[in-house]
């Protein structure tokens, strides 16, 4: 799910956005109840209508807030009061309020309001935040009513395996139509990422998609799905996109590199996004080295093409029967190569 926070993929229009193949995109709640506010998305019509995307829409809580912005805010069991980092002003969200603002924005799918704690945390801190979480939920799940929207719960525990099978067990007995699981890739080594991915998957309903919260690094996303995940999102194509990087073939070019500077070459022959059909790679490193908007904007929509192309391959790759955690269709010996 490419990330539009503000009900937008930095630089991309909706029609640019689903040409990239994108079936679903992730928005944020607390961004967008400090600005525009959640009356005027629905007064619009609600957030499809607001910016113009007709597919499934996922909205975060805010929860992960709680995390990013740790020097704003001040944590309670009622919930989390931050400051606005525009006027100063206190801004109270809680599980109830969280709830309130998502359904007003009306996207397909809600997350549940939970505290996600950094990294490195003790455990007596990681667990109170599970327990937090955990109370949270039901209280998010209580006040849930909009039947056209789907509420998904979310599993924390940091790097102990005993409380995130803990939570696993919790989350899941709410019965809720789908599950993620959060906390992860917020500092920790990779390894640990898979060995959390690996450890509750398994614990998860084999009948609701599972979303692995903020992955969005080949190798990772590979490991997970082989894990049982189904759902990734990250700003990590956009993110590169501005800063003049595109993946190609698995690995990280960045267009500002002078052996670019003569290479009239598509940036990737294989894919199929405006910035490879209609320009070369000297183009691509001149839009870059001018700092020019266009450049910013072409990558970014490669890079999101390149990450839908590669879960599009793995989709296929398991109905034919050929996916392993280590995938990479872009190798010629590849058993998925003629998907790519």
């Amino acid at each position: 799910m490419p990330v539009g926070t503000l009900a937008t993929v930095k630089g991309i229009t909706a029609t640019q956005l689903a040409d990239t193949g994108a079936q679903m995109v992730l928005a944020n709640t607390y961004h967008l109840h400090l600005q525009p506010g959640e009356g005027i998305v629905a007064d619009a019509g609600g957030l499809h209508r607001f910016m113009g995307w007709d597919r499934p829409l996922l909205t975060d809580s805010g929860g992960f807030q709680i995390f990013s912005l740790a020097d704003l805010n001040r944590i309670d069991d009622h919930g989390v009061v931050f400051r606005n980092p525009r006027n100063g002003s206190q801004i109270e969200l809680t599980p109830e309020r969280a709830i309130e603002i998502q359904m007003a924005l009306g996207a397909d799918v809600a997350m549940a309001f939970d505290q996600c704690p950094p990294y490195p945390a003790s455990e007596s801190d990681v667990e109170a935040a599970c327990k937090r979480t955990h109370a949270w939920l039901e209280r998010c799940s209580n006040t849930h009513q909009h039947t056209s929207q789907a509420l998904f719960g979310i599993v924390q525990g940091g790097c102990f395996p005993h409380l995130r099978e803990q939570s696993a067990h919790i989350v899941a007995s709410f019965d809720l139509p789908g599950i993620a699981i959060g906390g992860v890739s917020v500092g920790e080594p990779v390894e640990d990422i898979h060995r959390i991915v690996r450890q509750v998957s398994p614990l998860l309903p084999q009948d609701r998609p599972r979303y692995l919260m903020g992955i969005g690094t080949l190798r990772e996303i590979a490991i997970a799905v082989a894990s049982g995940i189904d759902l990734f999102d990250c700003v990590l194509p956009t993110r590169l996109g501005r800063h003049g990087t595109a993946l190609v073939a698995g690995e990280r070019w960045n267009l500002r590199n002078a052996r670019f500077r003569e290479d009239h070459t598509p940036l990737d022959q294989s894919c199929a996004c405006t910035a490879c059909r209609h320009h070369s790679r000297a183009y691509l490193h001149h839009l870059i080295r001018n700092e020019e908007l266009l450049g910013l904007t072409l990558l970014s929509l490669h890079n999101l093409t390149q990450l839908i192309r590669f879960t599009s391959a793995i989709s296929q790759a398991i109905q034919d029967d050929c996916f392993s955690e280590d995938f990479a269709p872009w190798q010629p010996d590849s058993a998925a190569h003629h998907t790519w």
